[in-house]
């Protein structure tokens, strides 16, 4: 294969790929804590991520190959109560821009602009009275809806079809402070075809266990590990050596800085990756306004 062909075809994979991952299902500690019924969240998040790392699978490593994510979300979360169930109903809506994307020192074309809207529900099936020494257990159900900016061909965070990610998220009490936080979630894309290209991306698994440590009422400090397993994208039934497997660690510090307005920030690195680009460096901050 000639070095333009093949690096049309990278090109053409990482764009069948790389959505399922701008869409991974990444918590923050605390994020399954239950809130009063009527309790409305308003989130802003941003993001930057560097990688100069392509990895293929089952051909090894890209050289001269990097991209830096600088990625922005808005989100709402409203807490209610279906008889004695407590549940929230969520949106949120990531936009950014891909930058510095070379596949083998070429630069191929990338689609910055909005992503895909996503819906969510949250059943809490437990939910103790005192947290601090319980269990609470929550299923999200996601709905991805493909409104984002797609375009066949260039990495972006548009999807180009519908995506289900059921989520069960867990946060244990041991007391004195501590806490464990939780969460497993499964990724199932729609196949779609574009432009008489069938494009198809097998299902995904994330897996994320973090510890807490509640400092004050008002700050916390966490650490844990990330992983993404499966995903692996075709286009015409042909495997395009791009999917979403990788291990990331992760520490983030929260505090309420007011009573109704918080700062979380994460700072986080890939250590393995196979079958796309390696997050050297991720970090992000995420404000968080209660009403």
């Amino acid at each position: 294969m000639s070095s333009k062909r093949f690096i049309a075809a990278t090109a053409f994979a990482a764009a069948a790929s790389f959505a399922g991952n701008a869409a991974a299902l990444d918590i923050m500690p605390a994020d399954y804590t239950v809130l009063p019924k009527g309790t409305t969240l308003g989130l802003a998040y941003l993001q930057h991520a560097s990688a100069d790392q392509l990895k293929l699978d089952g051909a090894g490593k890209v050289p001269r190959s990097s991209l830096d994510t600088n990625l922005g979300i808005l989100r709402v979360l409203h807490y209610s109560q279906i008889g004695d169930m407590p549940v929230a109903y969520q949106a949120f809506l990531p936009f950014g821009s891909l930058d510095n994307f070379k596949i083998g020192g070429a630069r191929p074309d990338a689609n910055d602009g909005v992503g895909d809207l996503t819906l969510g529900f949250t059943t809490f099936f437990a939910a103790p009275s005192d947290p601090a020494k319980g269990t609470t257990v929550g299923l999200t159900y996601y709905f991805v809806l493909p409104t984002g900016d797609y375009d066949l061909g260039k990495p972006g965070l548009g999807s180009g079809t519908y995506t289900f990610m059921p989520q069960l998220g867990v946060i244990h009490g041991f007391g004195n402070g501590w806490f464990f936080d939780g969460a497993l979630d499964v990724s199932l894309q729609k196949d779609h075809k574009e432009h008489g290209v069938e494009v198809s991306v097998d299902p995904s698994y994330q897996a994320q266990a973090y510890l807490r440590r509640q400092l004050s009422p008002a700050t916390s400090v966490s650490f844990g590990y990330s992983g993404v397993y499966g995903g692996k994208a075709y286009t015409d039934d042909v495997y395009g050596m791009q999917k979403t497997r990788g291990d990331m660690v992760k520490v983030f510090a929260s505090h309420m800085v007011t009573p109704t307005f918080q700062i979380n920030g994460m700072l986080g690195t890939e250590f393995n990756v196979e079958g796309g680009f390696k997050d050297d460096f991720v970090a992000q901050i995420r404000f968080m306004k209660i009403f």
